[in-house]
C-alpha cells in the first residue's frame, strides 16, 4: 500500500469497502478493494487489499435517476456481454451467485462482471448457503430449499438485472423473505405443482401457496420486441430444469445482431494479422506442387524396391552361329527358315543328334574340339538379387 495513494471513496460493502487509488509509481487511477476482516499471523498482521481495474461505474449508477430508458440497442448491447460474462464462468466450473446491477461494472461500454466473494464451484457439493445472493434477484429454489440451487440461479438474477436495464424498476421488490415469494407469484403465479413437488424433497418446513395466475412481466415501456421479452421470460423461468442456460442465452435470435458484428470483427482480426500476399500465395502454391511432385518420385520409388526390375545386358549382343557336321537330308520338305539358321552349305540337310561318350574328365569329345574354335566365350551380367535371397 506504500505504492499507492488514498484519493477517496468508491463503495462499501458487508465484508470490504472500495477505495480509488493512484500508483506512485505510473501515476494511474486504480480500484482498491480492502476486506474489512483483519487476519492475525505470526509473521504479519493486518487486512488483505485488491488492487483491481478502475470502471467508470455500475449499472445501478448508469440507471438511477433516469427519466428515460435506455434504448434497446444499448440493452441489447449490454445483456449479450453480460451473457457471455456468465458463459465464460459456467463453463470453466464457477458461477457468481450474486448477480445485482451494482456488481456489473461499465468502463466505455465494455461491461464486466465483479465481486466474486460469493462464487462456489459448480461441482461442489449441495446444500449452499440459503441466504445468498441480494434478496429482490434470489432465485425461487433459493427462497424454497434449503440451499439445493445450482448455476441457474445467476440466469435468474440476470433476467431481473434485465427487466430493471428496460424499465428502470426492480423486477421483485420484495420487503422480506415472504413478501419476495410473493411478489415473484404475483407476477409469474404459482408454479406447476411438479416444481413445488421438487423444491418440498428439499425443505425441511412444508409449503404451499394459494393459486395465482399472475400479472405477466409488467413492462413499463412500450419499444422492446418480442425477441426481448421472450428471452426475459426464458431467464425468469420459475422451473430452474426449464430456464434458459447462458449458453443458450447467446444463441437466442434477440442476439442474431451481435454475433453477426462479432464474427465479422473476428474475421478482420484476423485478416489483420495474416494479410494476404500474392507473391506469399504463389509461393505456398509452388511448394505444394514442389512437394506433390516429390511425393510421386517418392512413391515410385517405393514401388520400384517392392518390385525390384530384373536387370539385362547393358548391350545388344549377337550369339554365334553353330557348325554343326553330320547332317542327314530331309525328305519330307525344307524350310527357308532352316536355310537361314543353319547357313549355306548344308543343303537343306537337318543335324543328326550323336551321343556323346564320357571319356574322363580330362579328355574332350571330338564334338566339343569342332565347336571350341567357332565359340566366344561371352559373360552375362550378374542378376542383382534383393535380400540375398
Amino acid at each position: 500500500m506504500k505504492n499507492y495513494k488514498a484519493i477517496g471513496k468508491i463503495g462499501e460493502g458487508t465484508f470490504s469497502e472500495v477505495m480509488k487509488m493512484q500508483s506512485l509509481r505510473d501515476g494511474n487511477y486504480y480500484a482498491c478493494k480492502q476486506m474489512k476482516q483483519r487476519f492475525e499471523s505470526d509473521r504479519k498482521s493486518g487486512s488483505l487489499a485488491l488492487i483491481c481495474e478502475l470502471m467508470d461505474m455500475n449499472i445501478y449508477e448508469l440507471i438511477r435517476g433516469r427519466r428515460h430508458p435506455l434504448s434497446e440497442k444499448k440493452i441489447r448491447y449490454y445483456m449479450y456481454q453480460l451473457c457471455k460474462s456468465l458463459d465464460h464462468m459456467h463453463r470453466n466450473g464457477i458461477f457468481h451467485r450474486d448477480v445485482k446491477p451494482e456488481n456489473i461494472l461499465i468502463k466505455q461500454d465494455v461491461l464486466k462482471l465483479g465481486d466474486f466473494g460469493s462464487c462456489r464451484s459448480v461441482y461442489s457439493k449441495q446444500p449452499y448457503t440459503e441466504y445468498i445472493s441480494t434478496r429482490w434477484y434470489r432465485a425461487p429454489e433459493c427462497l424454497l430449499t434449503d440451499g439445493f440451487y445450482t448455476y441457474k440461479m445467476d440466469l435468474w438474477s440476470a433476467g431481473c438485472v434485465f427487466y430493471e436495464i428496460a424499465s428502470l424498476q426492480p423486477l421483485f421488490p420484495g420487503a422480506n423473505e415472504l413478501d419476495q415469494i410473493s411478489k415473484i407469484h404475483d407476477v409469474i403465479g404459482t408454479p406447476a405443482q411438479k416444481t413445488l413437488t421438487k423444491f418440498k424433497q428439499s425443505r425441511a418446513m412444508s409449503f404451499d401457496f394459494p393459486f395465482k395466475k399472475g400479472s405477466g412481466i409488467p413492462l413499463l415501456t412500450t419499444n422492446l420486441s418480442p425477441q426481448c421479452l421472450s428471452l426475459l421470460h426464458s431467464m425468469v423461468a420459475y422451473d430452474p430444469d426449464e430456464r434458459i442456460t447462458a449458453r443458450q442465452a447467446l444463441q437466442h435470435p434477440y442476439f442474431q445482431e451481435q454475433r453477426a458484428a462479432e464474427k465479422q470483427a473476428l474475421a478482420s482480426r484476423r485478416k489483420a494479422c495474416f494479410p494476404e500476399h500474392p507473391v506469399a500465395a504463389e509461393a505456398l502454391r509452388h511448394g505444394w506442387q514442389t512437394s506433390k511432385e516429390a511425393r510421386k518420385q517418392k512413391q515410385s520409388l517405393k514401388q520400384e524396391e517392392d518390385h525390384p526390375k530384373r536387370q539385362g545386358p547393358a548391350y545388344i549382343m549377337e550369339l554365334p552361329k553353330l557348325k554343326l557336321s553330320g547332317v542327314t537330308k530331309l525328305s519330307s520338305y525344307s524350310s527357308p527358315t532352316l536355310h537361314s539358321v543353319f547357313g549355306s552349305g548344308t543343303n537343306g540337310k537337318a543335324p543328326v543328334l550323336r551321343p556323346l561318350k564320357c571319356v574322363g574328365a580330362n579328355k574332350k569329345t571330338d564334338l566339343q574340339k569342332d565347336l571350341k574354335p567357332a565359340l566366344k566365350q561371352c559373360r552375362l551380367p550378374t542378376i542383382e538379387r534383393k535380400g540375398g535371397e
